[in-house]
């Protein structure tokens, strides 16, 4: 349960950078994912680099299709639900925007339903908890009972 939590937030977090990267660096997605893949661990910091690599190389592919290529590999490896996937690479599809307050709220978009996914989770998460602990204190009085 934690670890696609974790993910989650991992996920939300590269967003915020790029979302950062676009509001005050003023720099293009290709230019982005350079500059932010020194922030960011492995397995993403690998492949932020090869989509700036695939982008400076010019080879005709859309920064869209690099990103999706990528990330998609990772993502695939991650305990996240297609869902998740989805809702991440959903800004990568929509990057067309020459102006950056577009490519921003494309980007914030795909954060909120990112941390909307990451609060559900967390009260599941929670509530469950509780249930465990409910479930395991009476399974201790039913053993109690019995052998007595």
């Amino acid at each position: 349960m934690n670890a696609r939590l974790r993910t989650l937030r991992s996920l939300k977090n590269i967003l915020e950078l790029l979302a950062g990267e676009v509001r005050y660096g003023r720099a293009a997605l290709p230019e982005c994912c350079a500059h932010i893949a020194r922030h960011l661990t492995d397995p993403y910091r690998e492949a932020f680099l090869e989509i700036g690599r695939r982008m400076e190389e010019n080879t005709g592919i859309s920064f869209g299709e690099a990103f999706r290529s990528e990330m998609g590999g990772i993502l695939a490896q991650l305990p996240l639900k297609e869902e998740d996937r989805e809702n991440f690479l959903q800004f990568a599809s929509q990057t067309g925007f020459a102006d950056g307050q577009m490519q921003q709220r494309v980007i914030e978009r795909s954060m909120e339903l990112l941390e909307g996914t990451k609060e559900r989770l967390e009260r599941e998460n929670a509530e469950k908890s509780r249930m465990a602990v409910g479930l395991g204190a009476l399974g201790g009085l039913l053993l109690i009972l019995i052998l007595w």
